[in-house]
């Protein structure tokens, strides 16, 4: 019995942050294929199952049926929205919370799960971390809800008017992109001001982090924020203001977008997946910007996907200082060689995730590159735009694609940290090894 314990508490927490999502994904798989989660002429195979739950708990928004509305039962959409909050949430957070409420005892190799979890540096206040998620995503989606409402009801009966409410609100906060409107996402609310400014806000809430929104609660005011506050702030909102600026000049169908879509695009891009245009007649140009913009993705800690805003800043600030010769700074603080260290590693890895299974999907496809790249940044990402590919995909693509939304959601850096098997001893190698200059350039 004394093995099996300090076996279990060698087993890595990247491990078992793995298999909790591997889990919830095949009960999603097993729970959408059942007859009572489709309408009775709807058919799902087992792969497209998977696909959609997979997709769903890394809150991506691809899906292989491009009209979930009309293929899902009541009891399907509650399973998939289910999956979205869970996804956004984590399993190791809603775990944690729900030993929190029966009173039972949070142990370290929790707090430690935790910790991994939302990519913290201490174990201190890792249940009240969780608390305050919990009730962040509850008070923001209920906002949502409240606005989903103003829309929905006059165009639908009462129930269904409260279910795409509260389905919208936490597809949104989530940054899952996916909708049960219909097969064109919100394109047939293209005007409509108060669902597109909701929506975005919600997206931009939820891709911010909730370290980033506890930090602005607990604070109020910025010069007392975090460093990490400030830089995401700062990154995301020039993110927003350049995909905007370029989107205002980019074509769709030929012709250029308007204030209102364009900034729905930019905040989209980031990780959301809704659209108010058509995908498949965007301009070369408006899918690399797309690409770009899907590519960075959103922050630490948050419901987006991507290489994160952080990453971006450290390779950016790293660049700019050893063009000047100067040390990596930022703040007055110094950016750790850890740090750096970290996000060069984490941007080779998804370049080289992104090329092998654009590689993959093309050489299985009668497809061109743009197509192809587009889609396996979008799945890697977890944003879930899409330029009206995935439905035609085989189930081999199909396959690839849900093994790289897998990846994205998971996160790079954890995949690759399950074969540290010395991970409970960090900090404790003391060799030194003579240093070896390489020529590189």
């Amino acid at each position: 019995m004394r093995k099996m314990i300090i076996i279990m508490k060698k087993i890595s927490p990247y491990i078992i942050i793995v298999l909790s999502f591997l889990s919830i994904i095949l009960i999603g798989g097993i729970l959408l294929i059942l007859p009572i989660s489709k309408q009775a002429q709807g058919h799902l195979s087992f792969v497209d199952a998977l696909f959609i739950s997979t997709s769903a708990v890394t809150i991506t928004g691809l899906s292989p049926v491009a009209n979930l509305s009309t293929l899902l039962s009541p009891f399907g959409k509650v399973v998939l929205g289910i999956l979205i909050q869970i996804g956004g949430l984590s399993v190791i957070t809603i775990s944690v919370f729900v030993m929190y409420l029966i009173g039972a005892k949070i142990g370290l190799s929790n707090r430690i799960l935790i910790k991994e979890s939302f990519n913290q540096t201490s174990l201190s206040g890792m249940v009240k971390l969780v608390k305050k998620i919990i009730i962040f995503t509850l008070v923001i989606e209920s906002f949502g809800f409240i606005a989903n409402m103003i829309v929905f009801v006059p165009q639908y009966e009462l129930v269904d008017a409260i279910g795409l409410s509260l389905f919208h609100a936490v597809s949104s906060f989530n940054n899952a992109g996916f909708d049960i409107l219909g097969d064109q996402s919100l394109q047939g609310y293209n005007g409509h001001v108060l669902l597109n400014l909701s929506t975005a806000i919600l997206i931009m809430l939820g891709g911010l982090g909730f370290i980033v929104l506890n930090d602005i609660l607990t604070k109020k005011s910025y010069k007392k924020l975090m460093i990490h506050s400030k830089i995401v702030l700062k990154v995301n909102l020039v993110l927003w203001s350049l995909g905007f600026g370029f989107f205002l000049l980019s074509k769709v169908d030929g012709k250029n977008l308007n204030v209102l879509e364009a900034f729905f695009l930019s905040v989209t891009a980031r990780t959301a997946g809704f659209t108010t245009i058509n995908m498949g007649t965007i301009s070369s140009l408006t899918a690399l910007i797309l690409m770009v913009l899907m590519f960075i993705g959103a922050s630490p800690s948050s419901t987006g996907g991507g290489i994160k805003t952080t990453t971006l800043y450290a390779l950016f600030k790293s660049t700019t200082s050893y063009a000047k010769g100067k040390t990596t700074t930022t703040h007055n603080r110094l950016i750790t060689d850890e740090t750096r260290h970290k996000a060069s590693i984490l941007l080779t890895t998804a370049i080289m995730i992104v090329l092998v299974a654009t590689s993959l999907i093309i050489m299985m496809e009668n497809i061109d590159l743009e197509k192809a790249i587009f889609e396996v940044i979008s799945a890697f990402a977890n944003v879930g735009l899409s330029m009206n590919l995935t439905p035609t995909l085989s189930n081999a693509s199909k396959i690839v694609l849900s093994i790289v939304m897998f990846i994205g959601r998971v996160g790079p850096i954890t995949i690759i940290s399950i074969f540290n098997t010395q991970w409970y001893k960090k900090g404790m190698d003391s060799i030194e090894y003579i240093e070896e200059k390489m020529m590189i350039g």
